[in-house]
């Protein structure tokens, strides 16, 4: 019989062959388990394992072929991950750990640390986070022997320096985990530990090697450059400045301080090469190539894109010794198979995930892109440099998209241009950490010398996050990717089958850039012309702008996000800060302030009197010294006037910081007169300063009051009338877990005769216009999260007229709601919660409504009705004319914000006992309150939970 198998060697170009993919349907099947597992309960995890045992044996007796042989491997997968997966949760489960955290006691733990302490930023004192592995519990006078992995927030005294391995001792809070996290507990510790035993000696000599490098870096470079070099080399990303990092997102970049398999390429080339020109034994070579890439990882830290990177490069070096051939695909399925059985929670590490597919991309279709261009007579580099970029771009932008709603237009480019860069800064980053420790001048040489390359990426990332457009809004989560994925898999398969597609699909994309591009820039048109006034869409939390001139504007409060607000001053053009105000030190208030001063001038940075217990101000004075600025203390008559912006201060009293003060209580409250409009902010104020402020007289009226506390039901009902204010404007994050903004406060607000707009539901709002002659545009919901639109041209100077009402489409598309002379006191513009643009309450969802009781009284004007679609250029009808508020009727028959009757509905939610303040009656609902400082920031991409303040990761 004749051997029929095809000769060895590389296939013909433009011919199928066969791709070795055996060991990627039990990687599949362990990742499917490994991201199932935390979800499912111990005995299900058993049950699965006994199941796939049964299938397995079953398929092991009766099947033939190949077919049985993959189901066996698959089932052999299912049966290993199912049971360590059992074991591991049952451990869980009954560890004596978990059930400190579901009583939430107090205890002493022994820890070894097992990552280095990764510094949190926020406006409070510097808190760390790292991860660990309790060994021992000491609880009531019992003491337990453990190996639990645990997470551990701490503040940094005592804990940054913390190498892996150290052992430590201290006292922490226990609190369980959130659900599908496969750490047993969440600690939290109130002071320094008290060290134990050392780390290894290995360890610390990685330690030395990162510290060298950093420092270094530190003393040659500038801020941004200096950051980045750590990271690009050992992926140490300590002290890599906010906004650059959201730059680098933006760019599409990001993938170069994760350390993967780039890196690891590099270090072996760079060790096989010499090796290779002298002809030593590949067996030698494989030796040497695997020490050092085990030193490389403990170097990097086994973060999950490294040891991914790391055990792929141990195979391939396993078959460089062993002389056979090194396919690629089978060493990713198995470094992917070895990690997930050995460190489960990878399966939802969205790092590996992204590492790994995009290494599969380069694989699969780099090399079949690359030959066609060679053929087409483009050079090699260009060839293999385009081919590994439009490979990896397209094959993660799903699970970009998917994880933060967004999709990079300019990430091809930026990598083209960034990547080249890459490998000499990192070998000079490598030569220059151990040179450090020996000559202080030859390492700070070596970092000089790299620092070149590291400002060429910083250059790249800074202009292609500043291009119009850079970033599209996608939706995110599960549906958005596949929809991508669904999308790039059908326009790649409708190229590549039907080929008369192809020039309609060049000529499409070229009129995109040419035509439509240039085009949007001159229509979309935010800001609008004659905005006094911005709030800016940052969640949950306060950004306010007032313009000031070309480019120029005042800025009050920052956000809780970094990204969020400095996407917002781009979006408006704002590239000086003459003045800045920051009503309290909350992180949902100044979280953000480095990403609004980094890369603009600021003048001044002012806020009201502190309580002195308040900690937070030496970092907040230390982001001001950094922006070149100082900061000052504002009391009630204080004025600032900035090109015809008049800011009066009105609260706090110096009197009321004492060390008992709630910071919300101390919030700025000022005034500003811009073109004859009154607009109050307020700050975060609670219902007993709102009544203090009232009572003790001070001028409240206003024309547009942005409500305190992000609609907060803790507030005051007569503080709200007392400002009469036609306009209420809310900054607020959807689906907030706080309850904001409250019923009963749109109820308030209605009643007082204001007109409410919310930035969880129509995105940015610009008051625009002048006494007389304004009203509100929005640009639409897109999240805090979402694709910022181009940076706009700077702002027209205020005396420039407001436009007139107008509507335009598309993705910056905005609305105006006009507020004329015919508004007066006591009528409002009722808003339209929802699509139709109708007035009344706040929108109930559909398919909720319920009748009312008794009919209401009809309105005593009819005004415009807005939810009647016109088409365009048809005649315009009726003017618009103010809607009479529609008081609710005696008896309690109103329909609240959510539907129903409100009285006789809200009972269940209201708490027996004695309140817990001496104006129990004033204080509000559950959900409703005002939220305390320790009670945590609500921030978009959190799913609910809140963060404690000080603790907003990038």
């Amino acid at each position: 019989m004749s051997d029929r198998r095809p000769p060895a060697g590389p296939p013909a170009p433009g011919r199928w062959h066969w791709l070795d993919l055996r060991l990627w349907p039990v990687a599949a099947a362990v990742w499917a388990v490994g991201l199932a597992a935390p979800f499912l309960a111990p005995h299900l995890l058993a049950a699965g394992a006994v199941g796939a045992l049964g299938a397995a044996a079953v398929v092991g007796v009766r099947g033939r072929g190949a077919p049985a042989a993959i189901a066996l491997v698959v089932l052999a997968g299912v049966t290993a991950a199912s049971g360590a997966a059992a074991v591991r949760g049952a451990a869980r489960e009954g560890s004596p750990l978990r059930a400190a955290a579901e009583s939430g006691a107090t205890a002493e733990v022994t820890l070894t640390v097992r990552s280095d302490a990764r510094r949190l930023p926020g406006p409070g004192g510097p808190r760390v986070l790292l991860d660990a592995e309790v060994t021992s519990l000491s609880d009531g006078g019992a003491v337990h022997r453990l190996r639990d992995a645990v997470v551990v927030f701490a503040p940094a005294d005592g804990w940054v320096g913390a190498l892996p391995g150290q052992v430590v001792r201290v006292r922490v809070r226990v609190a369980p985990p959130e659900k599908g996290e496969d750490v047993v507990a969440v600690l939290s510790a109130r002071g320094p530990p008290e060290r134990g035993e050392g780390p290894g000696a290995v360890q610390r000599a990685a330690g030395a090697l990162r510290e060298s490098l950093a420092s270094a870096s530190a003393r040659v470079l500038d801020h941004r450059a200096g950051g980045l070099l750590p990271g690009l080399v050992v992926g140490d990303t300590r002290r890599m400045d906010e906004v650059l990092d959201e730059e680098f997102q933006r760019a599409g970049l990001a993938h170069l301080t994760a350390v993967s398999g780039a890196n690891v390429a590099i270090v072996i080339a760079c060790v096989l090469h010499p090796l290779r020109r002298r002809a030593v034994d590949r067996r030698v070579q494989a030796g040497v190539a695997l020490v050092a890439l085990v030193g490389f990882v403990v170097l990097a830290r086994p973060s999950a894109s490294v040891l991914r990177a790391g055990v792929m490069g141990g195979v391939a070096l396993l078959a460089l010794a062993s002389g056979r051939p090194r396919a690629a695909l089978p060493a990713l399925g198995a470094a992917v198979t070895v990690l997930l059985l050995a460190v489960p929670e990878f399966a939802r590490d969205p790092g590996f995930a992204l590492s790994v597919t995009a290494t599969a991309a380069i694989v699969l279709l780099a090399p079949p892109w690359a030959r066609r261009l060679r053929a087409r007579s483009w050079p090699a580099w260009a060839a293999d440099a385009l081919s590994v970029s439009v490979a990896a771009g397209l094959a993660t932008a799903p699970i970009v998209a998917g994880l933060n709603g967004t999709v990079s237009l300019v990430s091809v480019p930026a990598n083209l241009l960034a990547v080249p860069a890459v490998m000499p800064a990192t070998v000079l980053g490598l030569l220059a950490a151990p040179a450090g420790l020996v000559s202080p001048s030859l390492g700070n040489a070596l970092v000089w010398l790299a620092g070149w390359p590291v400002r060429w990426i910083v250059g790249v990332a800074e202009r292609a996050a500043a291009a119009p457009d850079a970033v599209v809004g996608w939706p995110g989560g599960t549906l958005g990717a596949c929809v991508l994925a669904g999308v790039l898999l059908g326009t790649g398969w409708a190229l590549w089958r039907l080929p008369r597609l192809r020039p309609l699909g060049v000529a499409a994309l070229i009129g995109l850039v040419v035509v439509a591009w240039p085009v949007r820039q001159h229509v979309d048109g935010w800001p609008p012309a004659g905005a006094v006034l911005v709030a800016c869409d940052v969640g949950q939390g306060d950004a306010l702008v007032l313009p000031v001139g070309a480019g120029r504007g005042i800025l009050v409060d920052a956000g809780p996000d970094v990204a969020a607000v400095d996407r917002c001053l781009d979006r408006l053009g704002i590239e000086e800060l003459p003045l800045v105000l920051l009503s309290h030190l909350d992180a949902d208030h100044v979280g953000g302030l480095a990403g609004a001063l980094t890369g603009r001038t600021v003048g001044e940075v002012a806020g009201g009197t502190l309580p002195p217990s308040d900690d937070r101000a030496p970092a907040v004075d230390e982001l001001v010294r950094q922006a070149g600025s100082t900061r000052a203390v504002l009391v009630p008559g204080d004025r600032r006037t900035v090109s015809g912006v008049v800011v009066d201060v009105l609260s706090p009293d110096p009197r009321r910081a004492t060390a008992t003060a709630e910071s919300n209580d101390l919030s700025l409250v000022v005034r500003v007169t811009v073109r004859g409009l009154r607009l109050l902010l307020t700050g975060d104020l609670g219902a007993d300063s709102e009544t203090r402020l009232r009572r003790d007289g001070v001028d409240l009226r206003a024309d547009v009051l942005k409500v305190p506390h992000h609609g907060s039901g803790d507030a005051d009902p007569a503080f709200l009338a007392a400002t009469g204010a036609r306009i209420a404007l809310i900054s607020v994050a959807a689906d907030n877990s706080y309850g904001h903004p409250a019923p009963r406060l749109l109820g308030w607000l209605a009643g007082a005769g204001m007109r409410v707009h919310r930035t969880d539901r129509e995105g940015d709002l610009a008051v625009v216009g002048e006494k007389g002659d304004w009203g509100v545009v929005t640009r639409g919901s897109s999240g805090a999260e979402a694709a910022s639109e181009r940076p706009a041209a700077p702002w027209p100077h205020p005396t420039v007229p407001s436009p007139a009402p107008r509507r335009t489409a598309g993705n910056g598309r905005r609305r105006m709601a006009p507020c004329t002379r015919a508004c007066s006191p006591g009528r409002a513009h009722v808003a339209p919660a929802g699509g139709h643009r109708r007035g009344g309450a706040a929108a109930v969802p559909r398919g909720r409504r319920r009748p009312l009781r008794r009919p209401r009284p009809p309105p005593r004007r009819r005004g415009a009705r807005a939810g009647r679609a016109r088409p365009a250029g048809g005649p315009a009808g009726r003017r618009a004319r103010p809607v009479a508020v529609r008081r609710p009727p005696a008896g309690g028959g109103h329909r609240g914000a959510r539907g129903g009757r409100c009285a006789g509905r809200l009972a269940h939610r209201l708490r027996q006992g004695p309140g817990p303040g001496p104006h129990a009656r004033r204080r509000a609902l559950r959900r409703e309150a005002q939220r305390g400082p320790g009670e945590g920031v609500q921030v978009r991409g959190s799913r609910g939970r809140r963060l404690p303040e000080g603790q907003l990761g990038r």
